[in-house]
This record gives C-alpha cells, structure tokens and sequence, in this order.
C-alpha cells in the first residue's frame, strides 16, 4: 500500500478499516445506512474499548472542511463519518457503492438508536439552549424508555478552566455508554475531537439540531421533502437568516468543486 495514500492514512489514525468508504472532496465518507451504523455504535459500546466519536456531516460540513484545516484534521480522524445530506449519498453511488439509498441524518438516526435500543444503554445529553438537554431526555425516556446518566448545558462560550473539569467530573461520575453532542457544525465535531481522551465513554456523536427536533422545538420537513432531498430547502425557509450563507453560498461552492474535482475527471478519465 502506498503510504501517503488516503487509505493509509485512514489506517495510520485508526479509522475501521471494515466500513466501507469514498471520498467527497478529499473527505472520507463511509458507505453505511442507519441500520449500519446501530450495529457499528452497539458494537463499540460492547468493546467498551477507547472513546470513538461520529460526525454526522453532509454538504455543509465538507464545504466547511476545505477552508478550515483543522476542521479536516477533525473529520479525518473520526472513527465513522456519515452522509446526513442527499449530494453525499449521490456521491456514494456515483462512487459505486449502491447500498447508499438513503442519508443517515442526525435526528432520524438519534430517535432510532434511542428507540431501538430503549433501556439497554445509559445516554448523557450534552449541548443545546438551556433546559433542552433536560426537556429531550424526559421525553425520550418517556417514549422509549431509555436510561438517562445525565445531561449538560453549555454556555454559548469557551469553557473555563473549572467549567471544563466540571464536565469531566460530571461525564466520568454518570458513566455513560454514549454521548450525544447537541452543538452546530463543525463545533460539536472540534469538540469531540478535543475531548476523545477526556471521557472513558464509548462512543460520541455529534447530531447537531436533533436535540431541538427530538422535543418539538424545532420542527422537521414533511417525509416527501426528506426523501427528496429538499429538507434543506425547508430549513432554509424555516430559518432564512441563520441558513441563507450555509445552503446557497456554499452549497454552490460545494457544488461546482465536486463538478470540477470529482465528477468531471471521472467520466473524462
């Protein structure tokens, strides 16, 4: 093997190299589905080995990759990366792997794990508005059953020194089996990239909105729109201020680099 290859490199940090992968744009995306990805996370928590993290990425998180060099050293040594978007899992086929039939998006795969699973595994709730960690908890305990070992609201700052050992006191005291990361990107995933050596919990995900969506706060695309890939198009509605620069400005970017870059070379080759 060639070791400045990408799949060395993948080898070189850790990353599994019994999930099946294409790259996006240099990024490193793994071929799997939501059913997938429930087994991989119920395999790790069994291993109880080191702490692994998940970045739920698509389109937005690619784009915001390519000009954030850190951010890709984040994305690249994620133990799972997984297509939340319709352009990545188009990607995937593109690519040939045919098994990518629909996007593993943050939400979608936060309440099937949760129900799924119900009380088997302890799950710590980190991120949100405050009081909404709280608020999802109850209601997925409620509706799935699920065993709760704490939550965490941070402020929407840097943590301090004593804020910081706070959370590890709090983290390490709960034992939790999984984390959820309720943070935008590429926050949530910086930060799970920071704390991999913090915690002695199995496995963090970054699901960035599901938080909001879980307990109703925030409102999901109806099920034609989220098969079509236009659940961005209503978040852009939804939330125009927050959304415009994300979905039109790099989505466009986005677009014409996979043209150019990925697409364009492929079928000219």
């Amino acid at each position: 093997m060639n070791l400045s290859s990408p799949e060395a490199a993948d080898l070189l940090i850790g990353n599994a190299p019994d999930i099946p992968s294409f790259r996006v744009l240099g990024v490193r995306v793994n071929s799997v589905q939501i059913p997938d990805v429930v087994q991989i996370l119920e395999r790790w928590i069994g291993e109880r080995g080191r702490t692994r993290y998940v970045a739920v990425t698509g389109m937005h998180g690619v784009s915001e990759s390519r000009e954030d060099a850190y951010f890709r050293e984040v994305l690249d040594h994620a133990d799972l990366v997984i297509a939340d978007g319709m352009p990545l899992v188009w990607m995937g086929r593109f690519h040939g792997h045919k098994q990518m039939k629909r996007r593993a998006c943050g939400p979608e795969l936060f309440e099937v794990f949760c129900r799924e699973t119900g009380a088997k595994y302890r799950h710590f709730f980190y991120g949100g508005a405050p009081g909404v960690a709280d608020l999802v908890s109850r209601s997925l305990q409620e509706r799935h059953g699920i065993r709760v070992a704490g939550t965490y609201c941070p402020p929407f700052r840097p943590l301090t020194d004593a804020e910081e050992a706070d959370v590890k006191r709090i983290v390490a005291a709960t034992a939790p089996d999984i984390l959820w990361v309720g943070l935008s990107t590429p926050k949530q995933e910086k930060w799970m990239y920071q704390h991999r050596d913090s915690f002695t919990v199995p496995v963090m995900l970054g699901v960035g909105a599901a938080f909001d969506m879980s307990c109703g706060r925030l409102k999901r695309a109806p099920n034609w729109m989220r098969e079509h890939g236009l659940e961005w198009f209503y978040r852009l509605v939804t939330e125009p201020t927050r959304l415009w620069r994300r979905y039109i400005i790099n989505g466009s970017k986005f677009a014409w680099a996979v043209c150019i870059e990925d697409v364009m070379p492929r079928l000219f080759r």
